[in-house]
């Protein structure tokens, strides 16, 4: 996760169209009518699919927002829970071209911050529709659904490929008066962000390669059988310096697997300038010489699958431990053994790390979780789903106090459980919002629901909380859970390969998970897990210096080498000292 909504928000750039509509032109009304209309004005859109625009009818979400900045078109603006502009939501089946649908700016649709737009202050507003297309799965599992299939966008919804907006519209919405309808074409399509490569797919994205990035993209056969249709895994590959000069042409290199959210174009941010304090320190020729890689694994959920093999987004733990590895083990010069693999990764990938660790000890040998999304259920956030009845609020003999979802350091709440909820209900129904936290988690933890969907954890309009689901996800996906019950197994294979630090004012409150972990993991016989905590330090906190970082791994790496490898390892551990600063910025 990373602040403020989770995840970055990328927003795709366009012109804005002069086109106006003024809202308010119906006929006269009655009396009683008119004090109606005068207290609460309502909106309609009618959302037309320009002809030709798509080869077929199209099945999705449609989106109306609206906004009164100017800066940005209105679709770059909703991705936010605290400070995104009002949209309403609405599912619509088979929408030809040519034809329009009708989008009330109240129920049925879906609003958020507003419910109803005749809440909105009188004004003048600039709106825009947004089509998110649906591709139908006929999954191996018998499940027939519809979701969004990204295209290299990392699921992020509105510049997601493949999906449909149209011109901005100036909107008046009067103090009093009649109610109206705003008219809104859809007649552009999101492109690729990278050139697609005849025979090619746009899925994990096509990005350019150079001297020390590469990039690895297979069609996976798991998740190919799983969604019924061929689906890819990807992998960016940032080399050491003179990995390809003569003289180490033999050489083999340890590995430092990043995980995380669908990545940039380069391992933590590298670029070939040495531009940034990384890329400067890693350039520099004092730095040990790992092959970092990062996954790509966007997927019709999320812009990630958490690394897993889950009921509703697939075998993708499979998928990138057993197919994507190998592949990388067998293009580049890894040492392609478990004592020269290590985790990393922070939020949505601490837990990944972790959890990779945890699920697949004999493929790694080492792992850095940093502020990881829930290691135990009973602090999911501050929502304990196995003891708590409802996620929103807590229940009180007099008073209902809603649960928050976001902090500052100081203590002050960004936004609830019931507001971020209600932003993603807004974003999809059936946990299809893209963007969202919680539907994720739910994808990812949860059974398959009768529907083909995510069984929900809590009814996302009220929090009520589904027991029996909880006791799914603590089966099956609580990491602490799952340590006290396969600790004979795993004793031996975690001995001092976790590592995992949080601040004490972790923003999700995530702390709170990592404190129950270390309670319960610290009880088990032979446990040897080291931790940090920061003091006062929000989410994304690091407590580590790049070089120290790098350190840390080479010197785990050397230690678990075995006897006979380890006179080869100072072709890759550098030992130079550097002459300046480099490499001492904080790592992140």
């Amino acid at each position: 996760m990373t602040a403020p909504s989770r995840r970055s928000f990328v927003a795709a750039v366009a012109g804005v169209g002069a086109a106006a509509a003024a809202v308010g032109g119906a006929p006269a009304a009655s009396a009683a009518e008119e004090t109606t209309s005068r207290r609460r004005p309502a909106l309609t859109a009618s959302v037309t699919l320009a002809p030709g625009l798509t080869p077929k009818a199209v099945t999705g979400r449609v989106y109306v927002i609206l906004t009164t900045d100017a800066d940005s078109e209105p679709r770059e603006q909703a991705g936010d829970v605290a400070d995104g502009v009002p949209f309403w939501g609405l599912d619509v089946t088979g929408l030809a071209p040519g034809r329009s649908t009708t989008v009330p700016l109240a129920a049925p649709a879906v609003g958020f911050p507003l419910a109803d737009a005749s809440s909105l202050p009188p004004g003048t507003y600039r709106a825009q529709a947004f089509f998110n297309v649906y591709t139908h799965f006929s999954r191996s599992d018998g499940a027939e659904i519809d979701l969004h299939l990204p295209g290299g966008d990392g699921h992020d919804v509105f510049a997601s490929t493949g999906n449909l907006y149209g011109p901005v519209v100036e909107v008046t919405v009067p103090a009093t008066g009649g109610r109206g309808t705003v008219h809104l074409t859809l007649d552009t399509v999101v492109q690729p962000s990278e050139p697609v490569p005849a025979g090619g797919t746009s899925q994990q994205g096509n990005p350019a390669e150079s001297q020390h990035v590469k990039h690895v993209k297979i069609r996976s056969a798991v998740l190919s059988e799983f969604w019924g249709r061929d689906m890819y895994v990807a992998a960016d590959v940032l080399l050491p310096l003179g990995y390809d000069e003569a003289a180490n042409r033999t050489v083999r290199y340890p590995m430092e697997l990043n995980h995380g959210h669908f990545p940039g174009d380069a391992p933590r941010r590298f670029t070939e300038d040495g531009s940034n304090a990384f890329s400067a320190y890693w350039l520099s020729g004092t730095a040990p010489k790992f092959i970092t890689v990062t996954f790509r694994h966007e997927n019709p959920y999320y812009d990630d699958s958490y690394a897993v093999d889950t009921a509703n987004i697939g075998p993708y733990g499979t998928a990138l431990n057993r197919e994507l590895l190998p592949e990388v083990d067998r293009r580049f010069r890894t040492i392609g053994a478990p004592w020269a693999r290590v985790l990393s990764g922070g939020s949505t990938g601490g837990w990944e790390a972790a959890a990779t660790q945890i699920f697949y000890p004999d493929l790694y040998q080492g792992a850095w979780a940093g502020y990881p999304d829930p290691l135990d259920f009973h602090a999911h956030q501050l929502v304990d789903v196995y003891g708590d009845d409802n996620a929103y609020v807590t229940h009180h003999a007099y008073l209902d106090v809603p649960v928050p979802s976001a902090r500052e350091v100081s203590g002050k709440s960004q936004y609830t459980m019931g507001q971020e909820n209600g932003w993603e209900r807004a974003l999809g129904s059936r946990g299809r919002s893209g963007l969202g936290q919680w539907d994720v988690w739910q994808a990812v933890f949860s059974p398959r629901g009768a529907d083909g969907y995510p069984k929900p954890i809590w009814d996302k309009t009220t929090g009520k909380i589904d027991h029996a689901v909880a006791a799914y996800w603590q089966d099956h996906f609580d990491l602490a859970t799952y340590v006290e019950k396969h600790w004979d197994e795993l004793r031996e294979k975690l001995d001092g390969q976790l590592t995992i630090y949080v601040g004490d004012a972790d923003t999700y409150f995530l702390n709170d998970g990592v404190n129950l972990f270390k309670e319960r993991v610290d009880k088990l016989a032979g446990s040897n897990v080291t931790y940090r905590f920061g003091r006062n330090q929000p989410h994304g906190w690091e407590p580590w210096t790049t070089r120290e970082f790098y350190d840390l791994l080479a010197d785990h790496v050397v230690a678990h080498a075995p006897a006979a490898q380890k006179g080869s390892l100072t072709s890759w551990r550098a030992a130079a000292k550097p002459a300046d600063a480099t490499g001492n910025a904080t790592l992140g």
